[in-house]
This record gives structure tokens, sequence and C-alpha cells, in this order.
């Protein structure tokens, strides 16, 4: 049985109450998403797995993933779904290498989304609808900007999913666009 996504977020909300946190999950989720209908892929499922791909951070930061697989587990989850999860944080939390192209993806734009929420909210406009790669490319080599980014993992991702940098982040600002509003991201905190 494929989880739905109101599945997923009811879990995602029983382990994150960080605003900050559920946010990045919505903007991974809207961007794999996105990226799904790029490569004609299954979009609710490349979702679902987006929303839930940090569920146990907030809780349990210094057992992430761990603890992520044994809720899944617990709660009947697919192994694909596990597995793409946990693929996320190769070379940081797991050795499980992504091998698809959904866990590819998932690994390569779940540190970019931040990068792009930075790069939005320093615009004046505070919005990423008027947003185009080149404003986060401009950001890429100051590493005192959204310096906890790791960029040498968005870089890895790109390798691995053969694309240019320019077009994951285009993909990735278009996908978060689609939810600007809920992000905080259509410029209502420019001043």
């Amino acid at each position: 049985m494929q989880p739905t996504r109101e599945q997923a977020f009811e879990l995602l909300q029983k382990y994150n109450q960080t605003p900050g946190l559920i946010k990045h999950a919505l903007a991974v989720e809207a961007t794999m998403r996105h990226f799904a209908r790029h490569f004609n892929e299954d979009e609710e499922k490349w979702g679902v797995i987006g929303l839930i791909h940090d569920l146990d951070y907030e809780k349990y930061p210094e057992q992430h993933c761990t603890m992520t697989k044994q809720i899944l587990e617990e709660n009947n989850w697919p192994e694909e779904y596990i597995r793409a999860v946990l693929s996320h944080a190769w070379g940081t939390c797991t050795d499980v290498k992504p091998e698809n192209l959904l866990e590819k993806t998932l690994y390569t734009i779940d540190e970019l989304t931040g990068l792009v929420t930075t790069s939005a909210l320093v615009r004046p406009s505070k919005s990423i609808l008027d947003m185009k790669a080149k404003s986060v490319k401009k950001k890429w080599n100051d590493k005192r900007f959204a310096a906890k980014i790791d960029r040498s993992i968005i870089e890895r991702g790109a390798e691995i999913l053969e694309m240019e940098l320019s077009e994951i982040i285009t993909l990735t600002i278009e996908g978060m666009a689609k939810i600007a509003e809920d992000l905080e991201l259509d410029g209502r905190l420019a001043t």
C-alpha cells in the first residue's frame, strides 16, 4: 500500500512542531513533486518521500535517519520509501548511497532548498517568485552565506544526477515557487 500525503503529513506533525522544519519539509515535498513531473515519475510517491525525509530530526537530531527508519517500519511503510529517506543522508548520517532517480534527486535538493530559501530571504522582494538561478549561484562561493549548507553535497548530487547545477537550481526554484505562500517566500516579509 502506498502511503498518502495525509498520512505523511500527520506523521510529520506528530514528530515536528518547529515551523522552520515544517516549511523545510514542505519545500522538499514541492521540489520533489516538481522534479517528478520533470522526469515523468510518480509525483505522489516523490512528494510523500520528500515530506517525511527529516521526520525524526526535531526530536532525535543525534539519531537522524535511524529513528525515521524505526518509525516508518513501525507504521508499515514500504521499504522503498524507507530506503529513499535513508539515502538523502548518504555520507553524513547513513551509508545508504542514492541509487535510483528518486533517491538521487532527494539527496541533491535537500540542502539546495535551504540555500534557495536563504537566497530568497536576502532579496529586497523577499520573494522566490521573481528569483532566478543566477541569484543563488551568486551566493554560492560565499561560504559565510548560509554557512551550514553543505554545497559539496549539492555538487555531488548534480554529478550523480548527471545534470547541470543551474538546471537543478532552476527546477528547485520552480517547485518551491508553487507553494511560495506556504513557505512565506511570496514577498510578504519585505519591508
